[in-house]
């Protein structure tokens, strides 16, 4: 076995082609977004408990070029080929689309998700896309981190070692 890796990464065109599939189905479709660059148990218990609030999960996914102007030069650490077919090897993703921005902003007014999730610290109106998902019906819903992970906080720890 082996070969290449095989991340599905959807374009924006079949993303929104899924999503009204799965409207049309009944399915209530939820939609997170974030870099994701070193998955760690914080990112698992985050996308279990996004996935938890409907039936189909969509991750909005930062592109490289969008992490290095957020987190820096020397970041991402992995590719987005690569954050993709990990994310794609969880249990609780069904679907995932990057995203070349700064915010998932147009992505999300895109897709408007039944429910939009964003984790940590935010406020739900402080969200980007609340208000688009919300004039449309959906809801925005603030999910808290698992204490003691970050991507960042590793980064340093394997630094220092």
């Amino acid at each position: 076995m082996g070969g290449e890796l095989n991340p599905n990464l959807l374009s924006w065109e079949e993303a929104k082609a899924l999503r009204e599939t799965w409207a049309e189905q009944g399915q209530r479709v939820v939609f997170t977004n974030g870099c994701f660059d070193l998955l760690h148990p914080g990112h698992i218990q985050y996308l279990n408990d996004a996935k938890a609030l409907g039936d189909k999960l969509i991750l909005g996914l930062n592109a490289d070029a969008s992490i290095s102007r957020l987190k820096g030069d020397s970041r991402p650490i992995n590719p987005l080929k690569d954050r993709a077919a990990m994310l794609m090897g969880l249990k609780s993703m069904d679907a995932v689309v990057a995203f070349e921005e700064d915010t998932p902003q147009n992505l999300i007014t895109l897709l408007l998700p039944d429910v939009l999730v964003k984790g940590g610290d935010y406020t739900a109106d402080d969200i980007v896309g609340a208000k688009e998902v919300r004039d449309t019906g959906g809801e925005v819903i603030v999910v808290p981190f698992l204490e003691g992970y970050s991507s960042s906080k590793l980064i340093e720890r394997i630094k220092a070692s």
